[in-house]
């Protein structure tokens, strides 16, 4: 089921609407919808390589405005909205483990999981529940986002259409090494 979404999901790419539908999966990614935006990212930035970072840009401010519902959710809505999404997509057990973990670090979950194909709704609710501090949240996102969108603009820009199935089949390695060096970097930061 999730592969055939997925695949009509890429099939929008072509549509007249595909901008709006660019913005409107990414925005409900971050908070509840299965299917990440890079679904359309990619064929939209192979298509038109010029507009690639301006489809980034939609796709991190869209996503950063849904992870900001998926925190609402968290905060204010978890026994109502949350806990049924979770339990739509059977997440229960293993987000208890990750509430835990978040109320120590989530800052870096939110830096490392923005950048996989992780669901990220799980974070953005996980960091309403913890009551993690809003303004941190919010800049944690757009750099965890924005670092995933403009890096496979990057890449289409660099190698066009080619790297289209490097993207699709390992992008989790480049952004999960991308996630390792940017924490990296903020422990040398927070220690030195």
């Amino acid at each position: 089921m999730l592969r055939s979404l997925y695949n009509r999901i890429l099939g929008l790419a072509a549509s007249p609407y595909a901008f709006t539908w660019l913005a409107t999966i990414a925005f409900a990614e971050s908070s509840f919808f299965p299917v990440p935006p890079d679904a359309l990212l990619v064929p939209m930035a192979i298509a038109k390589p010029e507009r690639a970072y301006f489809y980034a840009l939609v796709c991190t401010i869209s996503s950063v405005l849904g992870g900001m519902l998926g925190y609402f959710f968290g905060y204010a809505l978890f026994d109502y909205v949350a806990l049924p999404i979770l339990q739509l997509y059977h997440y229960e057990s293993a987000f208890e483990e990750f509430r835990n973990r978040f109320a120590e670090n989530g800052v870096y979950i939110i830096l490392i999981k923005g950048l996989t194909p992780i669901p990220f709704k799980i974070v953005t609710i996980a960091a309403g529940i913890s009551a993690m501090s809003f303004p941190l949240f919010v800049g944690a996102c757009v750099i965890t986002r924005g670092g995933r969108f403009f890096l496979e603009a990057l890449l289409i820009r660099q190698f066009g259409a080619s790297v289209q199935d490097f993207i699709e089949r390992r992008l989790t390695l480049v952004t999960s090494v991308f996630a390792i060096c940017l924490v990296g970097g903020f422990l040398l930061l927070k220690y030195i």
